[in-house]
């Protein structure tokens, strides 16, 4: 990032790190009036707390919701922990609402997907973009700020590519963005630390690199918050009519699974205590069949639609129909799923235009040969 002057008081061009842009008004505001102040937390395992010795006290949101309770001056302070890991901006723009917005308005989200997003810049764009957008259209008043954490792909003195696809939605939409890597990256540059004691496998920082994490956010929020003017919630920046990929997730979303039609064959399950489940917090409940010709039907308005599966150790082979296409089949067996269940997207290619979809889909009875099994475990519909 370009070593220049932040424009903000209390940062200064050592922070290069961070690029304050539009800021955090609505905190602002909140901080200089009255009411109470929701926070929420969106992104993978790193947000969840992963690495740290315990994720509610520790991690970097843990420790900067201490922080906000403190600075807050005991005002009430809620904070929404919708981390999950292995989730990439594109589940993330699906989760938006059940995880974050279902609980009323949101005064600040931080979003952190730079890690797990994959190197399609296309569909990075969707994911981001959407969660701005869908942010912006049903929580208007909310502060955004996306955060970068550190991995070997994103400790560079170049912007790495993730990054650098990120930063261009927070530009358009002038988001703020602190750049954890970047911070972590002048410091090994100047032989403070090693990135290996922060993160002994490369991703997960331990309690010392979220204790590091927290402190360059820290110096950001005591900037935009605390050391200059408050700003009125009137200088919120509106919503750009023209986003900046068409077929973004700004209506991405997921449903109970209930809302589609299922044959004779599935019944309702929740995993039990000794089935193993990573990569998720939320209620395990789900349809699940394992015999051949097990299907379901369901519509939806959108120009995409999906399914988030619950899979694992048995896992089979599930094919899908859209508007009377010939059908698909997918294999949706990892490596992850010899040793646990977690959730796992299955979208469907994305129609041209926004219109009804009617999808089918059905167990084919076949199964990866590393599977113990031919379950279909469907725990959400998705929909955008």
């Amino acid at each position: 990032m370009p070593d220049t002057d932040t424009g903000v008081p209390g940062l200064t061009p050592g922070h290069a790190w961070i690029v304050p842009r539009m800021g955090l008004p609505r905190v602002c505001a909140k901080r200089a009036g009255d009411g109470d102040v929701t926070v929420a937390f969106l992104g993978g395992s790193i947000t969840e707390g992963a690495g740290a010795s315990a994720a509610d006290e520790t991690s970097w949101r843990a420790l900067t919701e201490k922080y906000l309770r403190k600075r807050l001056d005991g005002r009430l302070l809620r904070c929404i922990n919708a981390g999950v890991g292995g989730t990439d901006s594109t589940l993330g723009a699906h989760r938006l609402r059940e995880h974050v917005l279902r609980e009323g308005q949101v005064d600040l989200l931080f979003v952190e997907f730079s890690v797990n997003d994959g190197e399609d810049r296309e569909e990075s764009l969707r994911g981001m973009e959407g969660i701005v957008r869908q942010c912006r259209r049903l929580s208007p008043a909310t502060d955004l700020c996306f955060i970068y954490t550190g991995a070997e792909k994103n400790l560079t003195s170049l912007r790495p590519f993730n990054i650098a696809v990120h930063e261009e939605v927070a530009e358009h939409y002038g988001i703020p963005s602190i750049n954890f890597a970047a911070g972590v990256y002048g410091l090994i540059q100047e032989g403070r630390v090693e990135w290996g004691d922060l993160a002994p496998d490369g991703y997960h920082p331990n309690d010392e690199g979220h204790a590091r994490y927290a402190q360059f956010l820290r110096e950001y929020l005591d900037a935009a918050l605390f050391a200059g003017k408050s700003v009125s919630s009137g200088q919120i920046r509106k919503l750009p009519g023209e986003p900046l990929i068409a077929g973004n997730y700004e209506h991405a979303a997921m449903l109970i699974y209930e809302a589609a039609d299922y044959s004779e064959h599935f019944r309702i399950r929740k995993l039990r205590p000794n089935e193993p489940l990573m990569n998720w917090r939320y209620s395990t409940e789900h349809v699940f069949a394992e015999a051949s010709g097990a299907s379901l039907t369901f519509q939806v308005e959108g120009r995409g639609a999906g399914m988030l599966l619950l899979c694992g150790p048995d896992t089979g082979i599930l094919e899908y129909s859209v508007n009377g296409a010939p059908y698909v089949a997918v294999n949706p067996f990892d490596d992850w799923c010899i040793g646990a269940y977690r959730p796992v997207p299955v979208l469907f290619p994305a129609l041209e235009h926004y219109g009804e979809l009617q999808v089918k889909g059905r167990n084919t009875g076949r199964k990866d040969e590393r599977s113990k099994g031919t379950g279909l475990r469907i725990l959400k519909l998705l929909t955008s």
